[in-house]
This record gives C-alpha cells, sequence and structure tokens, in this order.
C-alpha cells in the first residue's frame, strides 16, 4: 500500500497543480507534495529492514536497492523544492519561459522515478523509464529557447533509441525466462528461474539493457544527450537529472545485473560494466579538461561518476559497497553544484565561465560552498567520494594494477580539469564583476545542507545506511 501511496501522491498533486495559475500556491503544493514523500519514505525504512522484511512478489514493491535509490530520490527532490522556490519567484528567467508547467511536470517526474524503485516487475519499470523521460522533456524547454528546444528533442530521441533497446532486452529475458518454465517478468520468479536460463538469451538481454538504461544513465559512448540537457534546464531540474534520474537508470541495470549473478554469469556482465564505466570516466575527464561552460562542466562530471559507480559494481568484492555508496555520496554533490551554478547563473548571467570572476567576493556564501562542493566531487578528503573511490580503487589494484592505475590516473585528470575552470571564477576583485543579487538564504542552505551531508558521509556512514548499502551490495552478489 505504501508504494502506490507514494506514486499516487506526486502524480495526484501534479494534476492539480496543473489547474493552478497562481505560482505561490503551486510551490506551496510542490513543497507539501515533496515534505509528504519523504516522510512516507522514512517510514519505508522499519519494513524493508532488515533485509528481505517486505515481499518482492507484489508488482509494486520494494527491496533494499530500491529503497537506497527512491531515498536518495526523495531527500534530494525535497531539497530541489526548496532550492525552487526562490529560483521562480525570484530568478531573472527570460520572457518566453513557462513556469506555469514547471511544478506539474516535476511532480510527475517524481511520480516516475518513484514507481522506478518500487516496482517488482521489469516491463513496468520499462514504463517508468519511459514516463521518466515525458515528464522531464517540458522541464528542460523550461526557457524555450532554439537551444533548449534543441536539447529537449535531442534528449527525446537518444532516449527513445536507449529505452527502445531496454525493451528488446526485457523481451530477451522473457524469452530466456519462458525457456526455464517461468513466465513472469517479476524479480522473485526472474531470480529463481536464472539458474536454469539459456545463457545466449540471458545474455543478450543484458548487453540490451546495458545499452539502453546506460543511454539514460549517461555512461559513454552514450552520453550525448546529457551535457545538452544540463546546460539549458533550469539548476534544480539539472540537480534532479543529475542526482536522481541517472540513479533510476542504473537501477534498471541492476536488475538486469542482478538475474546474471543468480544465474551464475556474473563475471560476464562485470567485464561489460567495467568497460563502460572506464569508457566514461576517461571521457568525461576529457572532455572536462577542455569544457568552459560551467554548467556542461559539472553534466560531464556525471558522465565521469556514473562511471566509477558502474566499475564499483562492476569490480565486486568491497567496490560492490563503495559504488553503491559512492551514488549516494555523487547525488549530493552534484546537486550542490548545480544548485550553486544557479547562483552564478542568476548573478552574472552567463554559464561561459572566462565571463565569470570574483565569485568568492561577490557572492561570497556561493563561492565557498562551490569551491567545498568542487572538492567534494573531485574526491578529495575527508568527503564522502574520497572513502569510496579509495575503496573502488583498491579492489580495482589488487584486481588489476594495470586497471588500478588507469583509474586513479583518470579520476585525477578530471579533478584537475574541473579546478582548472572553477577555481579562477572564484578569483578576481569586484571591480571584475556585475552588479546584481546576493545570496538568498534558501539559495545558499540547500547547497550547504548536501555539502554538510557529503562531509558528513566521508567521516562516518550512519548505521541504518551502511546497513542498506551492505544489503544492497550482497543482493548484487558483491562484499558488505
Amino acid at each position: 500500500m505504501i508504494p502506490l501511496l507514494l506514486v499516487a501522491l506526486p502524480a495526484i498533486v501534479g494534476a492539480i497543480s496543473y489547474f493552478i495559475e497562481d505560482a505561490r500556491k503551486d510551490l506551496a503544493l510542490l513543497l507539501g507534495a515533496s515534505v509528504a514523500h519523504f516522510v512516507v519514505t522514512i517510514l519505508l525504512w522499519t519494513s524493508v529492514l532488515p533485509p528481505g522484511a517486505t515481499s518482492l512478489g507484489a508488482l509494486l514493491a520494494i527491496d533494499v536497492p530500491g529503497l537506497v535509490f527512491l531515498s536518495i530520490t526523495s531527500l534530494l527532490f525535497l531539497v530541489a523544492s526548496l532550492y525552487t522556490i526562490p529560483y521562480v519567484l525570484y530568478g531573472t528567467h527570460d520572457p518566453q519561459a513557462a513556469p506555469h508547467r514547471f511544478v506539474p511536470c516535476l511532480l510527475w517526474f517524481l511520480s516516475a522515478m518513484t514507481l522506478v524503485s518500487v516496482t517488482a516487475h521489469l516491463a513496468i519499470l520499462w514504463a517508468a523509464v519511459e514516463a521518466t523521460t515525458l515528464a522531464s522533456a517540458p522541464l528542460i524547454y523550461f526557457y524555450r529557447r532554439k537551444e533548449a528546444l534543441e536539447a529537449a528533442w535531442k534528449y527525446l530521441l537518444i532516449c527513445s533509441v536507449g529505452i527502445a533497446l531496454a525493451l528488446l532486452g526485457t523481451f530477451f529475458l522473457g524469452t530466456a525466462a519462458a525457456g526455464a518454465n517461468s513466465p513472469e517478468l517479476t524479480m522473485p520468479a526472474l531470480l529463481a528461474a536464472a539458474p536454469h536460463m539459456t545463457r545466449p538469451w540471458l545474455e543478450a538481454a543484458f548487453v540490451l539493457a546495458l545499452v539502453g538504461y546506460g543511454t539514460k544513465m549517461g555512461l559513454a559512448p552514450l552520453h550525448t544527450w546529457l551535457p545538452d540537457a544540463h546546460s539549458q534546464a533550469p539548476s534544480p531540474v539539472s540537480a534532479i537529472l543529475s542526482g536522481s534520474l541517472l540513479n533510476c537508470a542504473f537501477l534498471g541495470i541492476l536488475r538486469f545485473y542482478q538475474v546474471c549473478v543468480a544465474a551464475g554469469d556474473a563475471q560476464f556482465a562485470r567485464t561489460l560494466l567495467i568497460v563502460l564505466g572506464i569508457a566514461s570516466i576517461g571521457i568525461g575527464a576529457v572532455f572536462m579538461i577542455r569544457q568552459r561552460d560551467y554548467k556542461r562542466l559539472f553534466a560531464y562530471s556525471s558522465v565521469e561518476n556514473m562511471g566509477i559507480v558502474a566499475v564499483g559494481v562492476g569490480l565486486g568484492g568491497a567496490a560492490t559497497y563503495g559504488g553503491m555508496l559512492h551514488a549516494v555520496n555523487h547525488s549530493l554533490g552534484k546537486a550542490a553544484l548545480f544548485f550553486l551554478a544557479g547562483n552564478v547563473l542568476r548573478r552574472y548571467g552567463t554559464t561561459d565561465a572566462s565571463r565569470v570572476r570574483g565569485v568568492l567576493r561577490t557572492l561570497p556564501w556561493t563561492g565557498t560552498l562551490l569551491a567545498m562542493a568542487l572538492l567534494a566531487i573531485g574526491g578529495a578528503p575527508p568527503f564522502g567520494p574520497f572513502l569510496t573511490e579509495l575503496m573502488i580503487f583498491r579492489t580495482a589494484l589488487s584486481t588489476n594494477a594495470a586497471l588500478g592505475a588507469l583509474f586513479i590516473a583518470l579520476l585525477a585528470a578530471a579533478f584537475l580539469g574541473m579546478a582548472g575552470t572553477i577555481f579562477p571564477m572564484l578569483q578576481g576583485s569586484a571591480a571584475d564583476t556585475p552588479t546584481g543579487t546576493r545570496d538568498r538564504p534558501l539559495s545558499v542552505a540547500t547547497p550547504l545542507f548536501a555539502c554538510v551531508l557529503v562531509l558528513m558521509l566521508g567521516l562516518h556512514v550512519p548505521d541504518f545506511l551502511a546497513t542498506a548499502l551492505r544489503a544492497a551490495a550482497q543482493a548484487l552478489g558483491g562484499e558488505g
């Protein structure tokens, strides 16, 4: 009943919001729905943990990996909702912007992402991932510029091709399951039938799912929609796209991966995850070195970090736990970066880093937090990503020394690429900058909250989260 409530609540409130013209009332509905969604999500922790307490037999049910990603989505959406209030009410928007459709699409987006996390049926999961595309495309086109239209169409076309491949992978997995006398596409039935599935059908299904959902996840070379979409979408939308949507697509891959692990074919799947993961880190790093649009820079950082998560799960062992924890850290850190990018954009009116100087002087809170978030997402101690990247690196080094060396070298290149663009933005004198708005409390409090959480996760992982991540890692064939 609770999973159904989590899906229905934002969908219904979004429908109500569609008929309301007043922006303040729309934002009140957005915030109320976000708070309610987060409170109900917290209640799920008592029923899903310890692992196995909630059955996956129903079409709408939840296991530990789903709970982890649902919790990230719910928390991040609540924080983004708070940031949206000053963004919509006091932000400087183009005259052709369409704020009236903003809140309904956001809430439908939340409903679709929730459905991805709480369904045990792979066909429903596929439909939910497709629904996230349809709900979020209008958000990318919020400013109704030519570039925004191009980004929205690119997002729709590329992700639709990817989701079509994922559907074909679902059909292939159904064929493999039917050969094992299990016609159902629910996770319990698939996991039970996995040892008896025909290997060619199962392996082909995983390849198609990896390519299909990997397109939505932003794995290179399937990532091309992501920089355009992030550079054109409003900052709170970019935060949700990077911090939540990419995780939802990854969960789709993990469902197929779980079946491969149960079938005893984990090594095949792990090799593919490592190859695409390393490719994503490398391509992300290359583009980050040359990128001077700071919002596109953060988008390429998402490509890199999704590669890190894929490598962690692909390596198995303790790196699986590290990969899952890195997904949490990346969501929070990247959300903070996009919130701060929105503050800078509102002040300077451009995403061209070469035209932004003196942020520490003109926006002291934003500048300080931007430096903090950069260090966090770059893997500097004592922030959370340092711990997770170290765990993955140690496993990679013990598996293959060359792989470990390549992994750490690419991470270093990516960090230097980001620092080379962001640190000059922070420096400079007030005379180099235009006059404009100052830091607003909610515009600063939300990225501050995210940065503090990333710092805390680097110092100590709370017991409840560590227990859930260990259970998730074990469900994926790794070590907790």
